[in-house]
């Protein structure tokens, strides 16, 4: 789809314990971020939850209504403990309820691995209405309810899904950056980058301090999703850095 100019954002939940208590340590959040910026759908936040319909229903209730997308990563599997389809549907205010396509699609995988056990049943689950988004890996989609996506919470099934979903979402004006490194303390130069920021209304400035090569250094992400603006902003960083004597290092250190 064309970009417009409206900035698209979405929300991930990552759901499970086994990310809260450290055993697991979740790769999703970076690889969902930045198929996300390709689509030009700005990441906005991201919330971990337990395995608990409570929370799992209030962080899609809260996120889904100030986000156009909220993804899911975790709970979609066979197991007593994947709770997610149950949780997002109550969330939802609708049944759950075994998708026949979903069915099909698992009774096809399952044929010649043992057949469709009532545990591989669970998997084809989806809260009523749902279309399901396909998986090339293991056969069990992922669910796609309104502006919810509910995806696997193993990575590599997860980039099948984003994978499958390329090109599909609505997205806004891309975001561009610009970054500029400079050999100075972050601290050195905090009311410049406040300033400079600031007269470049749609231009945002991250920091990125460093060490190496002995000594303090900084790389300054600049971005907007104005080229003209983004290119201004750039060069008034660099000029004023050169003012105070801090020569600036175009594309970074």
């Amino acid at each position: 789809m064309a970009p417009t100019q409206r900035i698209f954002t979405a929300a991930l939940v990552v759901i499970g314990d086994e990310i809260l208590s450290g055993r697991t340590h979740d790769k999703n959040i970076a690889q969902i971020a930045t198929w996300l910026q390709i689509q030009s759908i700005r990441l906005k936040e991201v919330r971990v939850v337990a395995d608990d319909p409570d929370a799992i229903v209030e962080a899609v209730n809260t996120l889904r209504a100030r986000n156009d997308y909220l993804f899911t990563t975790g709970g979609i599997g066979p197991t007593h403990d994947d709770i997610t389809v149950d949780a997002i549907a109550l969330a939802l205010g609708v049944p759950a309820i075994v998708h026949p396509e979903a069915r099909a699609i698992l009774e096809s995988y399952y044929e010649t691995r043992g057949g469709l056990t009532e545990a591989r049943l669970r998997m084809a689950r989806t809260p009523e209405g749902a279309s399901l988004i396909p998986n090339r890996y293991t056969g069990a989609p992922g669910i796609r309810c309104g502006n919810v996506f509910i995806m696997a919470g193993v990575p590599s099934i997860t980039a099948g899904m984003l994978d499958a979903l390329s090109g599909q979402l609505e997205g806004g004006a891309p975001l561009l950056s610009e970054t500029v490194g400079c050999w100075v303390g972050e601290s050195e130069v905090a009311q410049l980058l406040g300033d400079t920021e600031k007269a470049f209304a749609t231009c945002q400035i991250g920091s990125y301090p460093f060490w190496a090569e002995g000594r303090t250094g900084a790389n300054f992400v600049i971005r907007s999703v104005s080229a003209e603006d983004l290119a201004a902003c750039s060069r008034a960083l660099i000029d004023a850095l050169a003012a105070i004597g801090k020569p600036a290092v175009p594309g970074g250190i």
